[in-house]
């Protein structure tokens, strides 16, 4: 792979004019494309073959008219006792048929005829009805239904639409930008060269609005929901960003060695894009690998991030080398490039005038402190990862629902008005759908249905029922005592569904936004564990191919599953439990996201095996080449360190930027990666990694023969480079 990718990298500096405009023709025909091809993404998080979604598909079946996304207008007076005058009754009828003739609406429900107001006169609940599903309502449908009322706000009444219809896709702002303006300082700061850290963050830009361009052009044939694009958004830019990094951070080590421009790119692709290849790779199969669990927004999810991170990987490797050819040793601070040998492209290199090695920066002085008390140090970090990992077993999965939403949308100002007034459990309610092979069965099943369930623990109400226009099917209304998040609503989901499997002549289904919520967040929590022992295991395995060990492999994946614990740990303590939440932004604590633990998992590993290999590669290397473990663990923090921990302030920089949306799902994705990365880069890799290492010793780099002979040779470390340069007689150290 090295020897390949060093002629890649020379062939792109040579024919750089060509390359760099190929790039951007395949940026701008994906721009058009985006543009014209682009479709809605969803909202909703749908789970085929759960009973929420069985019931959902029969109602567009039998009974369509109530399978449409649903609203609520919550109606508040001035005053107590109110609604029941004729002046209120007329205020909210008048409301009621406003609702009715919005586009797009099937009918609104009069709340003095159901008896949706609450007994002193002052709160009423509009039922609406759309006629199709959330994600196909129009933004000029959503805005109508939003501005309803207007007549009964001027005289002093709080009207608040809400429901599953405001339901939309965050949108991606200004705040962002600023993580992207930390990493640009990153990079001047590491580099010392606004042109090295200029080209990096162009050539990272690039490769995600390639990625982002495509994936747009994409939503017109595939449903997307609306988290998948920040989710691609996010990780695209983080690993452009941090690829560059690596691959001009080797260049610029190159040139300082004496090398012509031409020869140090090519050896920095060969190695160091080695070796971005490599990480890519393992983040790509990660997020296919969520496929594996069989949920498909997730599967959509994985796939699209994992699109974006292929096309920055390829960026890397082809456009950056373009790029650092028309920078040429500009790439260098100016200090420094009186110190290169200009050797003529292709000539050896003097290597009397090659500068002397200086092992006293922090790398290498951090390597020796954690070295000589390891110890201590080992014991330390895994206390304190222990600590942060105590909230972890408390971790409550669901999926968001209006209660989490900003304070002062108009989704949070109906779910706090109706709580108000109502009760949580209005904001959550069910519906049970019977259908019977005829009417009669279906008539006759449903009081035996309503009875069970008004028996049922916490329980609030049963609404009378809806039937269809042939009365096979019938639609029950069911009001918990309890929010949609909270863990007696859970409880009560899995009671019903107990209560009536017993049912004679029908068919008895559960479903309802809190329903659907919880039977994809139950189903997510039994992937879990295997999702995650096939990460884990594709670590060792791959680890096992890069670095012929077996022990090395084991202890990336122990600090894996360290970090995946801790970032739970503090997410949970946050997020869930609501410990130092306005230092996030966050308006109200919930249980975390449903689909968040799995894609962290997926996510960090990829992110901590980058780590590992820039870092444990140079350890290798120097090892087999004669230097003894401990120098060698000192030489590869030596020079890595300084790239690890700006790759690393990178990656905290773009997903802390997205902790500033307003949006709690992409608010508790954003936290949660950049304290994962921190907590691997810092901790993990860069403090017990070197730490262990040094006390395993030589025994750190065994492999059993027979294994060693049976597992193919990858070649990150490029040795193979080493040998065909030798051959060429190039010298020089790669």
């Amino acid at each position: 792979m090295a020897t390949l990718l060093y002629r890649l990298g020379r062939g792109a500096l040579r024919r750089r004019r060509l390359v760099v405009a190929l790039w951007l023709v395949v940026l701008v025909v994906a721009g058009l494309a985006a543009a014209t091809l682009r479709g809605p993404t969803a909202s909703n998080f749908t789970m085929p073959g759960t009973e929420s979604q069985r019931a959902l598909d029969l109602l567009a079946e039998q009974f369509p008219a109530a399978s449409g996304a649903t609203g609520t207008i919550t109606v508040k007076a001035p005053a107590d006792g109110q609604l029941a005058t004729p002046q209120g009754q007329a205020v909210v009828r008048e409301l009621v048929q406003q609702a009715s003739t919005l586009p797009g609406v099937v009918g609104a429900v009069d709340p003095f005829q159901v008896g949706a107001v609450t007994p002193n006169g002052r709160y009423a609940l509009v039922q609406v009805q759309f006629a199709t599903g959330g994600d196909e309502v129009t933004d000029d449908q959503r805005t109508a239904y939003e501005e309803v009322g207007a007549a009964a706000k001027a005289q002093g009444w709080q009207v608040a639409p809400g429901g599953e219809v405001l339901g939309g896709e965050p949108e991606i702002g200004s705040t962002e930008a600023l993580g992207v303006l930390v990493a640009a300082i990153v990079l001047i700061i590491t580099f010392g060269s606004l042109v090295a850290a200029g080209m990096t963050m162009l050539n990272a830009l690039i490769g995600v609005g390639v990625g982002m361009a495509g994936l747009f052009a994409l939503s017109g044939v595939i449903e997307l929901t609306s988290t998948a694009p920040i989710l691609a958004l996010m990780l695209g830019l983080a690993v452009g960003i941090d690829y560059s990094l690596f691959i001009t951070s080797r260049h610029r080590q190159n040139l300082l060695e004496g090398l012509s421009p031409e020869e140090a790119v090519g050896r920095a692709v060969g190695t160091a894009g080695s070796a971005v290849v490599f990480a890519g790779a393992t983040v790509v199969i990660a997020l296919a690998g969520l496929a594996v669990v069989n949920i498909p927004f997730l599967t959509v999810m994985g796939l699209a991030a994992a699109g974006t991170v292929t096309v920055a990987v390829l960026v890397a490797i082809t456009l950056q080398p373009a790029l650092l050819g028309f920078a040429g040793r500009r790439v260098l601070p100016r200090r420094l490039r009186s110190t290169v040998n200009a050797a003529a492209p292709g000539e050896p290199s003097d290597e009397e005038t090659l500068p002397v090695e200086d092992r006293s920066g922090f790398g290498f002085r951090w390597a020796r402190f954690v070295i000589r008390f390891r110890v201590p140090v080992i014991l330390v970090s895994l206390l304190g990862l222990g600590l942060l990992a105590l909230p972890t077993p408390d971790m409550r999965l669901a999926l968001p629902d209006a209660s989490t939403a900003t304070v002062g949308s108009p989704a949070r100002v109906a779910s706090d008005l109706t709580t108000e007034g109502f009760g949580p459990g209005f904001t959550g309610r069910l519906a049970v759908v019977v259908a019977g092979d005829d009417a009669q069965a279906t008539a006759a099943a449903v009081p035996q249905v309503a009875a069970m369930i008004q028996r049922t623990e916490n329980v609030l109400a049963v609404a009378p029922p809806q039937l269809s226009p042939d009365g096979r099917t019938a639609l029950l209304g069911v009001v918990p005592k309890t929010g949609p998040t909270d863990e007696a609503t859970e409880t009560l989901v899995h009671d019903v569904r107990d209560a009536v499997s017993g049912v004679k002549g029908a068919e008895v289904l559960l479903t309802g936004a809190t329903a659907i919520g919880i039977d994809v967040s139950e189903k997510l929590s039994d992937a879990l564990p295997i999702y995650l022992l096939l990460v884990v295991g594709l670590s060792v395995l791959l680890l096992m191919l890069v670095f012929r060990s077996l022990l090395v492999p084991l202890k990336a994946a122990l600090g894996f599953l360290l970090t995946v614990a801790a970032t739970f740990g503090i997410t949970v303590a946050i997020f869930q439990q609501g410990h130092l939440a306005d230092l996030v932004g966050l308006d109200s604590p919930a249980p975390l996201v449903s689909f968040l633990p799995i894609l962290l998992i997926g996510i960090l590993f990829g992110l901590a095996m980058d780590y590992e290999v820039f870092l444990v590669s140079r350890m290798r290397e120097d090892f087999v080449h004669g230097d003894t473990a401990r120098e060698a663990t000192i030489s590869g923090m030596g020079h890595g360190a300084r790239v690890v921990t700006a790759a690393a302030l990178i990656m905290m920089s773009v997903f802390g930027g997205f902790v500033f949306l307003e949006d709690p799902i992409i608010k508790s994705m954003g936290f949660a990666l950049a304290i994962g990365v921190a907590i691997d880069a810092f901790v993990v890799r860069m403090t017990i990694v070197p730490a262990v290492m040094s006390l395993l010793g030589d025994r750190a780099w065994w492999l059993p023969r027979w294994l060693n002979r049976a597992l193919p040779n990858v070649d990150i470390e490029g040795e193979g480079l080493r040998e065909h340069l030798e051959e060429d007689r190039v010298p020089a150290r790669v």
